[in-house]
């Protein structure tokens, strides 16, 4: 977990809250940029490391989403807060949606990124070919025991850097900031646990399909959500299409969506001047900074 304060923050002032939720295979690093521009714009910014991955604690269980989402609200609380702004990246934005359900008081505003409603991606992975092609062999080949572990830490973790490429735009991969972030990121891989943890949420999303357990999440979050939320997708991202994205209107009542020009699925890190420009300017406005 990292934190920044605003620089002109009184001492004895509580700053309204920022947190920031990486994706699966990520770090609170991912989301340093945004992280920083809320905290010059007058917030306590707090990016997390989810449970199982990089500093956090590695239980065995708990990588379902209402788990997942239960941490991230009981840190708003351990954090000094009643609500915050959630700012959830990728399959952090599963997170943080599921949040906005499992405590509603808590969750003032989201920005999802790259991340549309769990049921607006269920309905596109059964019914957009397209969406289907991008998302579902991966999720499949996750199910598998041992051998997505194997495949994700082989090569000092070569498979993280090639998700990178893949999935982000045409012209990160070609920098040093995308070199420096493969490189982290492969670092962080290779931390013991890390690799069969990541993958655990994911074979929840897709195991629980069959269950009563996801029958009953299906459920939970099929209510309209009263907060404003943002969506902020790669206009090239061919991994979550941002039609996907705008599709949770379905079950927003406020959703805004915003896409930035050349980024791929990591808009964050990609182009994080303009990410961090949307996402500030949206947590101001429902924060009343």
């Amino acid at each position: 977990m990292a934190e920044a304060l605003p620089p002109d923050s009184a001492p004895g002032a509580r700053p309204p809250l920022a947190l920031l939720v990486h994706g699966v295979g990520g770090i609170w690093w991912t989301l340093r940029a945004p992280m920083l521009a809320l905290a010059e714009a007058g917030f306590h910014a707090v990016a997390v490391d989810l449970r199982g991955h990089g500093d956090s604690d590695k239980p065995p269980r708990g990588y379902d989403a209402w788990t997942l989402a239960t941490d991230v609200t009981n840190l708003i609380r351990a954090l000094g807060h009643s609500s915050a702004v959630i700012v959830g990246q990728g399959e952090g934005g599963f997170v943080a949606w599921t949040a906005a359900y499992r405590r509603p008081r808590a969750v003032r505003g989201l920005v999802v990124v790259g991340s549309p409603h769990p049921l607006a991606t269920r309905r596109a992975a059964l019914r957009d070919r397209r969406q289907r092609r991008a998302l579902v062999p991966g999720l499949l080949a996750d199910q598998a025991p041992r051998l997505p572990e194997r495949r994700l830490t082989r090569d000092g973790a070569a498979a993280v850097e090639d998700m990178l490429r893949e999935r982000s735009g045409p012209g990160w991969p070609e920098t040093d900031d995308f070199a420096a972030s493969a490189e982290l990121l492969r670092r962080a891989m290779l931390i013991p646990k890390v690799a069969h943890l990541s993958l655990e949420s994911r074979r929840w999303m897709v195991r629980s399909q069959f269950r009563p357990d996801g029958r009953d999440f299906r459920r939970a979050v099929s209510r309209v959500l009263d907060q404003p939320v943002l969506g902020i997708s790669g206009a090239e991202d061919r991994y979550i299409h941002p039609a996907t994205v705008a599709a949770s209107a379905a079950w927003a009542r406020d959703l805004r969506t915003a896409h930035v020009p050349g980024a791929g699925h990591y808009p964050a890190m990609e182009a994080p001047g303009a990410t961090s420009e949307l996402i500030v300017r949206f947590a101001r406005g429902v924060s009343g900074r």
